[in-house]
């Protein structure tokens, strides 16, 4: 496995920071990226911007689909809609929205050929016959795992060289990350959380 610089520019030492334990001689190679890579000269935020819109192209690059037959065999719009519906159970087309920080024409649309593949099932709401409550089904499940375990998968090859406190702080801080995120959004929706 390969390790990019790019990736690594955040490691430097900035004032109120510790240096990553693992201390690679990577983190001192110049940043393919174009970023300067003194962190001390541009700043943490400056290089914590730069980080981040490195990860997005990258991470849309990759699509960070997982590895082996499983590898992006899902988008992600599917992995997300499956991934709520698995963790909050049985729902609305609105209630679905509203938690995913999107409107309800859009999840319609992306709901659409997932019944059509079984992975998801349309019934009649059982208090009101004219609403419409979507769950995983069986197929639904089994694939989402099939998905999750390549995903993870492909997590454990990216932080192999990480100790636990590594990941867990990582975990911690890209979680805290995407939350903030939620309370920028147009329209000041919740935003997809899980």
């Amino acid at each position: 496995m390969t390790t990019d610089s790019g990736a690594t520019e955040g490691r430097a030492t900035t004032p109120g920071t510790a240096p990553h334990p693992a201390g690679h001689a990577a983190d001192s190679a110049p940043d393919p990226d174009g970023g300067a890579g003194a962190p001390e000269v541009e700043g943490v935020l400056d290089v914590l911007q730069h980080q981040v819109a490195v990860f997005a192209r990258r991470a849309e690059q990759t699509r960070l689909g997982g590895v082996g037959q499983a590898r992006n065999s899902m988008d992600r719009a599917a992995y997300l809609l499956l991934n709520r519906l698995d963790k909050q159970g049985p729902m609305g087309v609105k209630a679905l929205a509203a938690g995913m920080g999107i409107d309800s024409s859009t999840v319609t649309r992306q709901v659409a050929p997932l019944v059509d593949a079984g992975l998801v099932s349309r019934t009649s709401h059982p208090e009101d016959g004219r609403a419409v409550v979507l769950s995983l089904s069986e197929r639904g499940m089994s694939r989402l795992e099939e998905v999750r375990s390549s995903r993870r998968e492909l997590m454990g090859l990216l932080t192999a060289e990480w100790n636990e406190e590594d990941r867990d702080a990582f975990c911690a801080l890209l979680t805290r990350f995407n939350s903030a995120l939620l309370g920028i959004q147009p329209g000041g929706g919740p935003g997809e959380s899980a």
